[in-house]
Formats: structure tokens, C-alpha cells, sequence
């Protein structure tokens, strides 16, 4: 691995670490987020030179200011096109975007569903606090129906966006679900998104202390996760439950609840959980699961190899110029598609 000055060393968190006050509010969310992509990184064997990481507008979008790599903070909702562009021109780069639940599904939402279904290979990691905190408490796209909220003082009326539903119907292979507060579930995450290959859509819940305080803790709450929420891993049961004694049946159309132990079900009647099943189906179903009536997924809940357009977009550049009569200017201009002016 190599630092900024291209000497041969190994890369650590400290490599990552900026030396100015990083300013999000006391017990944000986002603190551990930071802490945790820079604990990934240096994993990757990825020269420090190759880190980019690009964001729009939102508390989220400091994130470039507070990492030592290269970035760009963007314009509102356009992070994901410019990171599109960048990635498109440099594919040898490792480029990270920063967003959040506003800024990617509001304003940003038209780019964000097509670079999904471009399946260009980057990072993408969703601050989902459920609400605009930068400009202070706003309804967001992902804000449950009926919050009061500034601009919604009397309940909202939107049916809210889930972000791993929006990234499945856009044809998405890769969607993960992290917690904010637990930062090695976080760390391996980001490790496996970033070793995919194609678009890797990450959703944090991540706490906004200010404007939508605990908005998680009735799934992520000490006291009640074991039940609440299903830690869904590759080639694993999907199991559950402080006892671990309940899991997940496939019935018909939809995924259950059971208890193991009661009416006949084993463990060995519980679905396992494959997240490279190309048949997004399953994947869908997890993604959409809510409390009370399921449990919340958090993992790796799809991660399936296809094509990327960089790769593709190569193989047309390198085929245009073998087949191609035309090399260099000097080809162009005596090419016969010219005129001349009298």
C-alpha cells in the first residue's frame, strides 16, 4: 500500500484521520459512520491516492471535508452523477459517495435509480435519519407517515420511500442495511460493498440527535433489537429472537414468522439465506420487512455479480478504436468528411 506521497507503507486509520474539528452535533450518528469507513479502508489495497469520495448537500455531505482522501462536495441531489462521470473516466479510481435520505431520494432521486440500474462500481452510503437535519427538521422522503415535523405540524401524508425497495426496483444488485451504533457490523459491510463490483447501496440508520432523536430505537433499542431485528447473513438460517428461537419460513408469496419448536417446525424448515441468488424475489421481501409484523433486516441482503457500465463503456471505447480507420487528427482531417470554405 502506498500514502500520499507514493512510499511504499501499510495504510491506517490515522492515514484517514483529519487534524481539523470535525463539526456534526454531539452524539450524531454520523461520527461512528466516519469512524468506521476509516477503519475499512486501509483493508482494501487500494493506493490512498485512488480514494475519492464525492457528496451533495446535507449534514451527511461534510463527510469529504472530514477524511483525508480526495473529494468533492457537490451540488444538491447530484453527487451520484458526478461520481457517475468521475468513475466513468477514471475507473481505476475507488470512488465513495455520501448521501443522504434527502438528498438522494428528494432532489436526487432521478440520478440515484439510474446509477443503480447503470450498475456503475461505486460505494454508495446512505445517512437514513429520516428527516432533513441540515435545514433544520424538515419531512423527508423516508419519514414515517403521520410524524409531526416542521413542515408537517399536523402529521404527514407521503407514504414513505424504503431505500432497499427503491434499489431493488431499479434493478439494484448490491444492498446492504447497517446501524449507526454498531460499528464493527458497519466496518464489515463496507468491506463487502466495497469489494463488489457494480453499484453498492448502503443504508445506515443513523440517529439525528437534534431534529429526530431515538427516530430507530423502537427496533434498535437494547432491549428490544434481539426481537426486532434479523441479522441476515449469507448461507446462514435466517433465525432471530433473543432465545433464538424464532425464523423466517418462505409461504407462498411471503415470508413468516415461526417459532422453532412449535407446530412441527425445526430448524431445518427455517430459509437460508442466499443473497447471490440472482432472482431478486427474496431479496425484495427482506428489504421490505417492517416492525411489528417482521423483524428488520440488517446485512447483506443482496449481492449479485453482473456487468458494470464502466466495463462495458471500455470494451466499446477499445472496440471503436481497433475497428475504426480514423487514429489520430491528422486521420480526421483527411478523412474525406471534410469542406472546404471558399
Amino acid at each position: 500500500m502506498t500514502d500520499n506521497n507514493n512510499s511504499t507503507q501499510e495504510l491506517t486509520k490515522k492515514d484517514f484521520t483529519v487534524d481539523s474539528t470535525i463539526k456534526w452535533c454531539a452524539g450524531c450518528g454520523a461520527f461512528s459512520i466516519l469512524s468506521s469507513v476509516q477503519n475499512t479502508l486501509p483493508k482494501l489495497g487500494v493506493k490512498k491516492d485512488d480514494f475519492v469520495f464525492v457528496s451533495g448537500i446535507g449534514c451527511s455531505s461534510r463527510f469529504p471535508y472530514y477524511i483525508k482522501t480526495y473529494g468533492i462536495h457537490s451540488l444538491h441531489g447530484r453527487a451520484t452523477a458526478i461520481a457517475s462521470g468521475l468513475k466513468s473516466a477514471r475507473p481505476d479510481l475507488n470512488v465513495w459517495v455520501i448521501t443522504g435520505d434527502g438528498d438522494s431520494m428528494a432532489i436526487g432521486g432521478n440520478h440515484f435509480i439510474h446509477l443503480i440500474r447503470r450498475n456503475i462500481d461505486l460505494n454508495v452510503i446512505i445517512f437514513n435519519n429520516k428527516i432533513y437535519g441540515l435545514t433544520k427538521g424538515q419531512y423527508s422522503p423516508t419519514t414515517p407517515m403521520g410524524s409531526k415535523t416542521k413542515t408537517s405540524p399536523f402529521g404527514t401524508i407521503e407514504r414513505p420511500f424504503m431505500p432497499g425497495e427503491l434499489t431493488l426496483g431499479a434493478q439494484g444488485n448490491f444492498f446492504a442495511r447497517v446501524i449507526d451504533k454498531e460499528p464493527r457490523g458497519m466496518e464489515d459491510v463496507f468491506l463487502q460493498a466495497a469489494l463488489h463490483k457494480g453499484t453498492s447501496i448502503i443504508e445506515v440508520f443513523q440517529n439525528c440527535v437534534i431534529f429526530n432523536n431515538a427516530i430507530h430505537e423502537q427496533i434498535t433499542g437494547k432491549d428490544v433489537r434481539d426481537d426486532r431485528i434479523i441479522y441476515v447473513e449469507h448461507n446462514k438460517p435466517l433465525i432471530f429472537g433473543k432465545e433464538r428461537d424464532k425464523g423466517l419460513i418462505l409461504k407462498g408469496q411471503d415470508l413468516e414468522v415461526v417459532k422453532i419448536g412449535e407446530n412441527g417446525i425445526s430448524e431445518s424448515d427455517i430459509l437460508v439465506h442466499d443473497a447471490n441468488n440472482p432472482n431478486p424475489n427474496v431479496h425484495y421481501m427482506l428489504a421490505r420487512m417492517t416492525y411489528p409484523t417482521h423483524p428488520v433486516a440488517v446485512g447483506v441482503i443482496r449481492s449479485v455479480e453482473d456487468n458494470t457500465y464502466e466495463g462495458l463503456l471500455e470494451e466499446q471505447i477499445e472496440h471503436a478504436k481497433a475497428n475504426s480507420k480514423i487514429k489520430n487528427v491528422d486521420d480526421l482531417l483527411n478523412s474525406g468528411n471534410v469542406f472546404n470554405i471558399e
